[in-house]
């Protein structure tokens, strides 16, 4: 059993390699002074965001491009309260979510997907804070490289609490696997709060059709069609002046099923790569675990176990530390504690993954 978990360790450690190798082939972009030419419509589908979308309207208020080159479509759907707009400088709309599938912001995003006039869309979550020159980055790369699709990057605006570092941890794990899966060609996950595509795309692609009855996955699901369809016209946007920051979750309970909606799509994954990563990241921490266990029941020595621990965080620290400098350029915070505390929370969400259920938008999904 100790062979095996090592032999784990060994292929987890590799598989980690090869994605900081990826992470450093995917070059960082900064716009230049191209003038903006491409239109854009920002769909951003919301469930009881009363809260949180004046704060997103605002950002797009402070967006460095013109007024005239994009609009804006909120998607309502079902909240408890209407959410009413105007006085913006821009266009705007409010409507409501068609209902269709299991999978209500699968149905948002299409329902807007009816009204949009331009080529290119851009999702972004009701919850979040876009830079001053998003829309504009996005141009001038749109405008220097032939692409139908590009994945942006997404952070957490922290505070001072274990929690949130935590929720950081894990996101910047997630991104830096994101990126670094872009740059070995071969792209399996991005982040629907920063994601654009044309609308041609989305239509030959056929929308969500084939995965509209799980509830997420709007964003890895369109993202592993077009791949496997224009592999060359799928970029991801390594640009500082992209990143979108949103809000961590309040709780661990909401960060449980949080994470178990993102890992619940796994299985569901069109990409032999990505269920491959999956599994043996899985495995990885699982092993932590068992080792852990191990030392407990003096199966393990303390030397062992400090190997396997040693060895798993060398190799994660490097891809999160590289990733953490292109998201927030800050330390890490309460790195150790949340390193020792991660495998044993990755392998709950995973193993509840299978079998269990989730809340979601105060609704409940099975899995």
């Amino acid at each position: 059993m100790s062979l095996a978990l090592f032999v784990i360790l060994s292929i987890y450690t590799i598989s980690i390699g090869l994605l900081i190798y990826g992470f450093a082939k995917v070059k960082k972009y900064e716009k230049t002074n191209l003038t903006p030419q491409t239109n854009f419509t920002i769909i951003v589908p919301f469930r009881n965001e009363a809260d949180n979308l004046p704060h997103l309207l605002e950002s797009f208020l402070r967006l460095n491009y013109p007024n005239d080159l994009f609009e804006v479509i909120l998607v309502d759907d079902s909240s408890k309260e209407k959410f009413q707009v105007s006085g913006f400088r821009f266009q705007v709309s409010v409507i409501d979510n068609i209902r269709v599938s299991n999978s209500p912001k699968k149905d948002a995003i299409a329902t807007a997907m009816q009204l949009v006039k331009t080529n290119w869309v851009i999702t972004v979550d009701a919850d979040c804070i876009v830079p001053e020159n998003w829309l504009l980055t996005f141009d001038n790369y749109i405008q220097q490289n032939s692409v139908f699709m590009l994945a942006g990057a997404v952070s957490y605006n922290c505070k001072n609490s274990f929690l949130d570092y935590f929720q950081q941890l894990d996101l910047t794990s997630l991104q830096g696997a994101t990126i670094g899966s872009f740059g070995l060609k071969k792209a399996f996950m991005c982040n629907g709060a920063n994601f654009a595509y044309t609308k041609s795309l989305f239509e030959r692609v056929n929308g969500f059709e084939g995965n509209d009855k799980i509830a997420s996955g709007d964003d890895v699901f369109m993202l592993q069609k077009a791949a496997n369809l224009f592999p060359n016209e799928v970029h991801y946007l390594k640009a500082e002046e992209t990143i979108v920051v949103t809000k961590p979750t309040e709780n661990w309970k909401s960060l449980f099923y949080q994470r178990v909606r993102w890992a619940a799509k796994t299985s569901s994954y069109q990409s032999n790569f990505g269920k491959f990563l999956g599994l043996i990241v899985f495995f990885g921490n699982l092993g932590f675990v068992i080792g852990f266990v191990f030392f407990c029941f003096r199966i393990w020595s303390f030397r062992l176990l400090g190997l396997y621990v040693i060895l798993k965080f060398a190799v994660d620290f490097v891809l999160l530390f590289i990733t953490n400098q292109f998201l927030t350029k800050t330390r890490i915070k309460h790195l150790i504690l949340s390193s020792l505390l991660y495998p044993f929370f990755s392998s709950a969400v995973a193993l509840y993954s299978l079998f269990g259920s989730y809340e979601w938008k105060e609704r409940r999904f099975k899995i």
